[in-house]
């Protein structure tokens, strides 16, 4: 009970902002503000996501077939790459620059290369989502690393730990709370770019789903699937938000 009263506490106000978007949208569409055609019923989207409920689950789990591998992989290169030139300032002089002036590069100005370099949609779409993930994390590793406290390596000394202990026991989770920060960072940046491959050339996802039924003026179903996917993204925006709460249990906050 007393959960339940500290969550009605703290996020009552935000409950509050949900009710008036609701009521908003209703009220314009109840009152056909903009000819009742983009704006449907609540009670037809609601009508929608009933009847559609089987091929949302399964454009989400297509979704997360690509996502959840092209998150793995640039996790992987950022944390390596990073580490690299975070502990090396030789290598991060030479390197650092010319991979900053990729980063600036907008993946979405890279999608007509990938589509037509890579041998499939999937293998295309699969490189946006690495490369617009990825950015985010390299660099918070990098300073992370580039920011640990002294104490930490010169105790690592006293103690006399090998390079791979000292890596995995004192550099990495010292720089943790920076390589997550960048990581949630690039978790967010990696949807936009998910959904805007889905929209151009996928046979599924969340984003196909919402373009599709869009196109052809269903905007039932497309409120349905949008709705669906804004749901599916912030719970698992709140799951790692958990995970990196667990992993950074130590710190301060």
């Amino acid at each position: 009970m007393r959960k339940v009263l500290k969550f009605i506490k703290d996020y009552w106000i935000t409950g509050c902002i949900y009710l008036a978007m609701f009521f908003g949208y209703k009220y314009i569409a109840d009152n056909q503000l903009f000819g009742g055609y983009l704006f449907p019923a609540v009670s037809k989207v609601a009508n929608s996501f009933k009847e559609n409920i089987g091929t949302l689950f399964m454009n989400m789990f297509y979704s997360f077939q690509l996502m959840i591998p092209a998150i793995i992989i640039a996790v992987v290169i950022a944390i390596v790459g990073g580490t690299i030139l975070g502990m090396s300032k030789k290598i991060r002089k030479v390197v650092h620059p010319v991979v900053y002036s990729i980063s600036v590069i907008p993946s979405i100005l890279m999608s007509p290369f990938a589509l037509l370099m890579a041998p499939s949609f999937r293998i295309a779409s699969l490189f946006l989502v690495v490369y617009n993930t990825i950015w985010a994390t390299f660099f918070a590793t990098i300073n992370g690393i580039m920011t640990i406290d002294k104490v930490y390596l010169d105790k690592a000394k006293t103690l006399e730990l090998n390079p791979v202990e000292k890596m995995f026991q004192v550099i990495l989770p010292a720089a943790m709370p920076s390589i997550m920060s960048g990581f949630i960072t690039s978790l967010r940046g990696s949807f936009v770019v998910l959904v805007y491959a889905e929209m151009y050339g996928a046979k599924f996802g969340m984003g196909f789903y919402v373009k599709k039924f869009a196109e052809y003026g269903l905007y039932s179903e497309a409120w349905s699937g949008f709705i669906f996917m804004v749901v599916v993204l912030v719970i698992v925006m709140q799951i790692f938000e958990k995970m990196k709460n667990r992993i950074l249990r130590w710190t301060i906050n």
